[in-house]
């Protein structure tokens, strides 16, 4: 029997949109329900682009013994400083507390999730970060690969001609897939 790989594609700040839940909580329950797959951490990988590359980020950053690897393409990476993020939430809601916006950038900042790694989950994800070098999403992408090298966290990170488009993530594609496929060769 060959063996086939499923790719399925399915937060916001205060939690109106509750995407995370909803991923974890229905959507793999559903997927490893329904199809004959391999349920486990050696044989599940995660990707997504722009929004879902921040989700790709966080949800392996929140749930590392879920994910073998983890596949960011032009990643949102959440607010990069503190300020950044009291900037984001009160300009749309100017009565959000210090506590709330603290509690999401604790969350949701990649960089953060990144300097609070414990080093037993340091190696637990394999990492392919891609994003065009004309990728408004450049600078947070940059700053993430830095603080994973600082932290000696084992990733891949490219950086080609492009920018924040379809044809730059279809030209990624390939090779996202084949470093996934890598990764579940290994088991």
């Amino acid at each position: 029997m060959q063996a086939v790989q499923i790719v399925a594609m399915p937060n916001n700040a205060m939690g109106t949109w509750r995407f995370e839940d909803f991923f974890f909580g229905e959507f793999m329950p559903y997927v490893e329900k329904t199809y004959r797959i391999k349920a486990e951490k050696h044989y599940r990988a995660i990707s997504g682009l722009s929004m879902g590359g921040d989700g790709t980020f966080t949800y392996a950053l929140h749930h590392p013994e879920l994910f073998s690897s983890a596949c960011p393409l032009s990643a949102g990476t959440g607010p990069l400083t503190l300020d950044d993020a009291r900037t984001r939430l009160t300009r749309d809601n100017p009565a959000i507390t210090d506590t709330t916006i603290t509690a999401f950038y604790k969350r949701q900042s990649v960089l953060e999730l990144i300097n609070n790694v414990t080093d037993t989950l340091k190696k637990s994800v394999r990492w392919y970060i891609d994003c065009g070098d004309d990728d408004f999403l450049y600078e947070g992408n940059s700053l993430v690969h830095i603080a994973m090298r600082k932290k000696e966290i084992p990733h891949e990170f490219r950086t080609r001609d492009g920018g924040h488009t379809w044809t730059y993530w279809r030209s990624a594609l390939p090779s996202v897939l084949e470093f996934v496929s890598q990764g579940f060769h290994q088991y």
